[in-house]
């Protein structure tokens, strides 16, 4: 059937000439969705975070201990969004080889020609690659999500996020 094809498939936002899991460092915003604001408050110039502003801030701290080749750069929690860089620092000895489970979610690192999954191309050619940029804030969205839904049902994140790459000083 050929009625809706490709008719509301949104484009990427990620750069299609750069590969995510390579060592560089990005500028990461998370919005939350419908920009509502379950972070906290500014008050007096200062923000303010609330008890699931607490888990944004806690979960994003923790990256590190879950993907080893990340390093923390500033990170900021505001009433309705996160700004944080992320630096990946994989040496050659950071390829993949057993499989991990993080805390965030059943994120591993199993190659897609692992016998325990179908070969399926176009699955493994659209999904998120392990070690990459998109695998690590999905994971970071998962539980702060979980998490955040046992104080506020209605919390949820706006689907996709921003990132920068960050090439010089200057930017």
């Amino acid at each position: 059937m050929q009625k809706f094809h490709n008719k509301y498939r949104i484009p990427s936002a990620r750069l299609q000439s750069w590969d995510y899991g390579s060592n560089a460092a990005y500028f990461i915003t998370i919005c939350t969705h419908n920009m509502a604001h379950f972070f906290g408050d500014i008050i007096d110039g200062k923000m303010q975070l609330n008890e699931i502003g607490q888990l944004a801030e806690k979960y994003w701290m923790e990256i590190p201990h879950h993907f080893p080749f990340v390093e923390l750069g500033n990170f900021v929690v505001m009433p309705n969004h996160t700004h944080g860089i992320l630096i990946i620092n994989k040496s050659d000895d950071d390829a993949p080889i057993a499989p991990v489970q993080t805390l965030h979610c059943n994120v591993c690192t199993i190659s897609p020609n692992s016998p325990i999954f179908p070969k399926n191309e176009k699955m493994a050619k659209i999904s998120p690659k392990a070690g990459t940029i998109p695998t690590i804030i999905r994971s970071y969205k998962s539980i702060v999500s979980k998490n955040a839904r046992l104080i506020r049902p209605d919390f949820n994140w706006h689907p996709r996020f921003h990132d920068h790459i960050i090439r010089d000083t200057q930017s």
